[in-house]
């Protein structure tokens, strides 16, 4: 029987929930001027912030060299996420997330939080999780004694093994997210507000975001020891 460990995508879905219109996604319309002139102003006081912290949080060897950019695909819904451009950190906000985030706080605590992502590692620790859930569903089908159990096993298991600490690591990116929010500037409980105005994800079951609730209390206690 073979095994095969899958690849986990190099990137962190944002804290967002997509728009449907009658089972379509609805385009974006295009990004105002003043739109775009208050995403640089912002970015050009988070990025530096974000860069500092993370030389003086993330372990050695860490490429704390920031890239910010708006995707040029007007069609994708609301959306910022972290990935990784060879080891080069990069923050993606899609064009219709930017047209829903009300004010500069709002596009600064979206853009800490995704930083944020970065400087405590959540990628590799996600690849991890993946790979030992991957193995342990393998052994599991392995001991059915079907390949097909194997490969569902694999299958399930990554999946199970990936989400099984992301509530942590959106709760670890909230909290930092708010330390450079406020040390840009900007308010960190005020930037939040864009995430309640978005569905309640619940406590779901193998769910990637926590409760709304849990995130509000979270950044609310960062925010007062600031």
């Amino acid at each position: 029987m073979r095994f095969t460990i899958p690849l986990l995508c190099l990137a962190l879905a944002a804290c967002t929930e997509t728009t449907t219109t009658g089972g379509q996604v609805s385009k974006a319309p295009s990004i105002n001027s003043t739109q775009m002139q208050r995403f640089s102003a912002v970015q050009s006081r988070v990025e530096p912030v974000a860069e500092r912290e993370c030389r003086a949080r993330a372990r050695s060897g860490v490429n704390c060299d920031f890239k910010i950019v708006i995707h040029p695909n007007a069609d994708l819904p609301p959306n910022a996420y972290q990935s990784l451009e060879g080891r080069r950190p990069v923050v993606t906000f899609t064009q219709a997330l930017l047209n829903d985030l009300q004010n500069s706080h709002e596009i600064a605590f979206v853009m800490g939080h995704e930083a944020a992502h970065h400087i405590e590692n959540h990628i590799a620790k996600t690849q991890v999780n993946a790979t030992a859930g991957s193995i342990f569903g393998a052994l599991v089908g392995a001991a059915i004694g079907s390949q097909v159990a194997v490969d569902v096993g694999q299958q399930l298991g990554g999946s199970v093994g990936a989400r099984a600490y992301s509530k942590d690591m959106e709760l670890e990116a909230d909290a930092l997210g708010a330390v450079i929010t406020h040390k840009a500037g900007y308010d960190p409980r005020a930037g939040a507000a864009y995430f309640f105005r978005s569905p309640d994800p619940g406590d779901r079951f193998l769910g990637s975001h926590p409760p709304n609730a849990e995130r509000r209390a979270t950044i609310n206690r960062v925010a007062a020891s600031l």
